[in-house]
């Protein structure tokens, strides 16, 4: 039997509302793939506000401006007070002002970070309402539609890869040891498909069916084009005839 190298059901990691189903069944879809998309204007605007706070760096330049001011004011307080024009009160002022203005700054700088961070933490919240598909293959199922609620446990489609192919055959226990991973054999597909094609030895299991007298064995068969459907039914020779 050809089945799917891999299928999966297709969820999203946060609730809400399906806006829409970008993908129907029998569609391709590739690694990355926006296939739905979920509501999303709250998470938008809390986006827009986000960015809005950090790129306002108006409290950053005025704390800097004032520290230039203080510097410059201590520096002539000082000078004055070698010249005795100016008192130590005085410079014990200035002192002060410019050590809670120094801490002013770094405060409005640490603000300003954490809204650039709060961008970051927004972007992340609205990509998650939008799903993508983890792999390239075909949608075999559709579940949801837009409108529709959709959280975790409630998958929105199930996609399925079909390139490669896995190919699942059952072999008496007489070739048991004849066969080794990565030998390769000839498929041949159930008519109407039909068609002969060349697959790799993947899997051998290592338990054997005593009831059937048979072991399992997987292939690794290439599908450019998903040309081959999945459940097709077909038949193996591996090189030894059997």
């Amino acid at each position: 039997m050809l089945e799917p190298r891999l299928k999966i059901k297709l969820a999203t990691p946060v609730s809400g509302v399906l806006k829409e189903v970008l993908v129907d069944r029998g569609d391709i879809v590739r690694k990355e793939q926006i296939v739905a998309q979920l509501e999303s204007a709250v998470d938008q605007a809390l986006l827009d506000l986000a960015k809005a706070k950090a790129e306002s760096d108006a409290t950053v330049k005025a704390r800097e401006a004032r520290l230039v001011f203080l510097t410059k004011k201590r520096e002539r307080t000082t000078s004055l007070m070698a010249k005795g024009a100016a008192s130590a009160a005085a410079l014990d002022e200035i002192e002060s002002d410019f050590g809670v203005a120094s801490q002013d700054l770094r405060e409005a700088q640490a603000n300003l970070r954490v809204a650039q961070l709060e961008v970051q933490r927004a972007e992340e919240v609205l990509k998650l309402r939008s799903v993508r598909s983890p792999i390239d293959g075909v949608v075999a199922e559709r579940n949801l539609l837009g409108g529709e609620y959709a959280y975790d446990q409630a998958p929105i489609m199930t996609i399925a890869q079909i390139n490669p192919l896995n190919v699942e055959v059952f072999v008496p226990i007489a070739l048991y040891g004849t066969i080794k991973a990565g030998m390769e054999a000839t498929v041949t597909g159930e008519e109407p498909v039909g068609g002969r094609y060349v697959a790799k030895v993947e899997v051998i299991d290592p338990l054997i069916d005593a009831r059937s007298g048979t072991f399992g064995i997987r292939l690794l068969l290439p599908n450019p084009d998903n040309k081959l459907p999945a459940g097709l039914r077909c038949k193996v020779q591996f090189p030894n005839g059997s």
